[in-house]
């Protein structure tokens, strides 16, 4: 079924990259003289997505005029999170009206990676309502979101910190495909975390708690070797441009 929107995470203020003063936030940040934003509209025009949540909050102004001035032939819809200095959970809750309200399959999507246009194309054509992508071969660390699996390839684990035994896992690139009924279900676990006083929580807890609750509801597609780049650190710039960003344009992985 044809993906109807996608729903793009992008509030932060990236403070990991330095407290450089009116630095841009995350999505703006340009390869290839193409910044991050408007890859994901381009990607995700590619694969016939025409409509496009965006979760703004730090200088949300400027997400905005990029989206607008992106080429983007379809709808844009901007949900703003006045506060973005909290946890993710509140971009996500903000976003909830755009994810269930269109009643078929969203992206929801992290808006800081750097990645090739393949990855968007394994969302759009997976047999799985419920999606993540996985690529088994990074480096562990505190840092990589996981996703963790048993021997018949269920999801026993997600997040930062995993603490289930697991047969294996890789980490997760922060992008997903999920069915309406998941997307409410994301939405109103948002809201009550948030009623019941947590308000900076990431929004990858909420996945977990949903894929934990019904795991067999979701399935995963490895795309192990596809190049993509999570920008975190100052030290991610510089290997986005130095390593990802040739293999993206020269089509290699």
């Amino acid at each position: 079924m044809k993906i109807v929107r996608a729903c793009i995470l992008a509030a932060g203020t990236g403070r990991r990259l330095g407290d450089v003063a009116d630095k841009p936030p995350k999505a703006l940040l340009e390869f290839g003289g193409k910044t991050l934003l408007a890859r994901h509209l381009e990607n995700l025009a590619g694969i016939g997505v025409d409509s496009v949540a965006i979760g703004t909050g730090y200088r949300r102004e400027d997400l905005e005029s990029e989206a607008r001035n992106s080429g983007f032939p379809g709808e844009l819809i901007f949900a703003e999170n006045p506060d973005f200095e909290d946890g993710s959970v509140i971009t996500l809750a903000v976003l909830g009206e755009a994810l269930v309200s269109v009643g078929g399959p969203v992206i929801l999507m992290d808006a800081d990676v750097l990645y090739d246009s393949r990855l968007m194309t394994r969302l759009a054509n997976t047999s799985h309502e419920n999606c993540l992508l996985v690529d088994r071969d990074f480096e562990d660390g505190d840092e990589p979101v996981k996703v963790c699996f048993d021997e018949a390839g269920q999801i026993v684990d997600f997040g930062k910190i995993v603490g289930t035994p697991f047969e294996w896992y890789g980490e997760s690139v922060g992008f997903f495909r999920w069915s309406a009924q998941t997307g409410a279900d994301l939405i109103a676990r948002a809201n009550t975390r948030i009623d019941n006083g947590d308000r900076e929580a990431p929004y990858e807890e909420i996945i977990r708690d949903a894929i934990l609750a019904n795991p067999a509801d979701f399935g995963h597609e490895d795309i192990t070797g596809t190049p993509w780049l999570e920008i975190d650190f100052p030290q991610d710039v510089a290997r986005a441009e130095a390593e990802i960003l040739p293999l993206i344009e020269t089509g290699i992985g």
